[in-house]
């Protein structure tokens, strides 16, 4: 499986792969309310052909990766919802089947594109903003009680590999790092940040050296944080672990967990893509905000053909 186009003998990195946006963006340009305790993932129970629409979408407007609607998917929030243990485990894996399901339907046109099962952090089933925060107060043992058995499910249901994204916390990326291990899936590894450290606090260079003894994360970086952030974020990144750096940093703007929105977006400065695959970021992409069209313009800047 080949996740370059372009060859870096420099660095020694493969070329740019391109990411997918944001799954909340792209459901909401279908008009669909994105909201409640379990954010996206309740499609996967309700409406799975509009997520499979999403990830056709991102697709077609040049992604090579399909992010699943996963990230706010446990047992924990499924069981909350009125579903038992083993139908919370069906839905989660059903979100990387209708992924790979729209990829098999695309790769006639584009062979090789992968699907990426997420993994969002503890703070997000809490619908509390704590994914921005970390610090949940809570122990080792009980991380690993909620992230073990959804990263099982989503290992058996066959994804390419995972994304492990807006981690917040260096405590809770720990854990982590140690299941994907165990589990011998490959990763990419991101935190959410502000300026050069995690949003738990803990400087970045501490955040990203955790990593580096990783068997199965295959690049570490930074997402859904703001633009001017991931430059910083990347090169300490491929300093402290040696790998590739993955970047998709959201819209800007501020997040209200009260009424689940952003305020204040505005567009990616695509000046700044060429500094983080400069400084070696590999998978390349946007989060909250960034819909199909986004991800054309971005595909475009990295291939240089001005789309």
């Amino acid at each position: 499986m080949t996740l370059s186009t372009k060859a870096d003998p420099e660095r020694g990195f493969a070329a740019v792969t391109i990411l997918d946006g944001g799954m909340s963006t792209a459901l909401e340009q279908q008009g669909i309310e994105v909201g409640g305790a379990l954010w996206t993932a309740r499609l996967l129970a309700d409406e799975p052909e509009r997520i499979a629409r999403a990830h056709r979408d991102f697709f077609e407007a040049g992604a090579q990766v399909a992010t699943t609607a996963t990230y706010q998917a446990s047992e924990r929030g499924f069981v909350a919802a009125g579903l038992d243990a083993l139908e919370a485990r069906a839905l989660i894996a059903r979100g990387v089947t209708v992924a790979r399901e729209a990829r098999d339907e695309c790769n006639a046109a584009r062979p090789g594109l992968l699907v990426a099962a997420s993994v969002g952090p503890y703070g997000a089933v809490l619908g509390d903003g704590s994914e921005y925060r970390g610090r949940y107060g809570v122990a080792a043992w009980q991380l690993r009680d909620f992230h073990g058995p959804r990263l099982e499910a989503l290992a058996a249901a066959g994804p390419d590999l995972f994304a492990v994204e807006t981690i917040p916390d260096l405590e809770e990326a720990v854990v982590i790092a140690a299941l994907l291990d165990d589990l011998g899936v490959p990763a990419w590894f991101s935190y959410s940040v502000r300026g050069d450290e995690t949003c738990a606090g803990q400087p970045l260079t501490e955040a990203y050296a955790a990593l580096a003894g990783s068997r199965t994360v295959i690049a570490a970086g930074v997402n859904c944080s703001d633009e001017n952030d991931v430059l910083g974020a990347v090169e300490t990144a491929v300093g402290q672990t040696g790998r590739p750096a993955v970047a998709y940093p959201n819209h800007g703007g501020v997040w209200d967990s009260a009424t689940k929105t952003w305020s204040r977006a505005r567009p990616l400065d695509l000046d700044l893509v060429d500094a983080w695959i400069a400084a070696g970021a590999r998978y390349v992409g946007g989060c909250c905000g960034f819909g199909p069209a986004d991800i054309s313009a971005l595909a475009g800047r990295v291939a240089g053909d001005g789309r």
